[in-house]
C-alpha cells in the first residue's frame, strides 16, 4: 500500500526516531558494517557533522519518521570534492512504497545544486533491494571488493555504483555548502516529490 509521504531536512532533535530506523539494520542485518548500536549522543553529532555540508533528509508518514537518507564525503584530499557516497535507510515496516528512490532523487537534485559531480553507493553483496535501487536510477555497477566485511559469522562483498550527475568539465564549479544554498530552492526540491 502506497503511503502519502512529506521530506524535509534533518535537524539533531530527529536522532532518536532515526536511530531506531537504523538499529533494525545493525541488529538484524548485513546491510551495515555497524556492530554496535551507537548512543543518541553519538547519533546527533553525525548528524550535525553532516547537515552544513551535505543534505541529510527524512520522511515522515502521519508525522512519523519512516525513512532518512543523506549524502557524505567519500575521501578526504581535495581532488574528490565533487565526490560524495549516498545513503539511505527505511524503517522495515515501509518497504516497498517507493522511498528510497525518491529520497535518491531528492539527494541528487540537491548535490546537483551544490556541484557535486559525482555520486556513489557502496552496498554489502548480495542486497536486491539495493541493487534494484541503484540499477532504477541509473548507477552503474563499479566493482565488487570481495570479502571487505565480517559480520555474523561470515565474510561479506561490498559492491560499488557510481553516477555522474553533473557533467565532468575542465574547470569544475567549486563545491558549495548546504548552508550556502537558497534554502527555498532546497524547500522546493523537498515538496516536489
Amino acid at each position: 500500500m502506497k503511503k502519502n509521504a512529506l521530506f524535509r531536512l534533518a535537524t539533531k532533535g530527529d536522532a532518536k526516531e532515526i536511530l531506531e530506523i537504523y538499529r533494525y539494520y545493525i541488529e538484524n542485518t548485513t546491510i551495515t558494517f555497524e556492530y554496535d548500536v551507537p548512543t543518541i549522543k553519538e547519533f546527533e553529532k553525525r548528524i550535525e557533522d553532516i547537515e552544513g555540508e551535505y543534505p541529510y533528509i527524512v520522511c515522515l508518514v502521519d508525522d512519523r519518521i519512516v525513512a532518512y537518507a543523506y549524502a557524505h564525503k567519500v575521501w578526504e584530499r581535495a581532488a574528490y570534492q565533487w565526490d560524495v557516497e549516498l545513503s539511505v535507510y527505511t524503517d522495515k515496516d515501509y518497504l516497498g512504497n517507493g522511498f528510497g528512490k525518491k529520497m535518491y532523487n531528492i539527494l541528487i537534485d540537491i548535490l546537483r545544486l551544490q556541484n557535486v559531480i559525482n555520486v556513489y553507493g557502496c552496498v554489502t553483496f548480495p542486497n536486491e533491494n539495493s541493487e534494484k535501487l541503484h540499477n532504477y536510477l541509473g548507477f552503474k555497477k563499479n566493482g565488487v571488493f570481495t570479502k571487505a566485511g565480517y559480520k555474523f559469522g561470515k565474510w561479506l562483498d561490498v559492491m560499488w555504483f557510481e553516477k555522474a550527475i553533473l557533467e565532468h568539465g575542465l574547470e569544475p564549479k567549486p563545491v558549495k555548502r548546504m548552508d550556502e544554498l537558497e534554502q527555498e530552492r532546497v524547500k522546493e526540491i523537498l515538496n516536489k516529490y
